[in-house]
């Protein structure tokens, strides 16, 4: 289920990222989205779904900050 560009992203990712950050996000999920296809790559139970959105996070988390208001900003 790759995302083909941000208007396809979650809710809370696109309305609360930046544009910069909702690329790195959707970039970032679909190249995990292909390199966690198998489940021997996987921790535990999760599905390739939720380590995908996991690995997306850490991406924009390594840029970006959440603030007081629930919106991100480069860090």
């Amino acid at each position: 289920m790759p995302y083909r560009d941000n208007a396809e992203l979650p809710d809370p990712v696109r309305t609360h990222l930046p544009a910069h950050a909702q690329t790195i996000y959707r970039e970032v999920f679909n190249h995990a989205w292909e390199e966690y296809v198998d489940p021997e790559k996987r921790r535990g139970a999760e599905s390739r779904e939720e380590v995908a959105h996991k690995v997306a996070w850490a991406a924009v988390k390594a840029k970006f900050a959440k603030g007081a208001d629930g919106d991100w900003r480069a860090a």
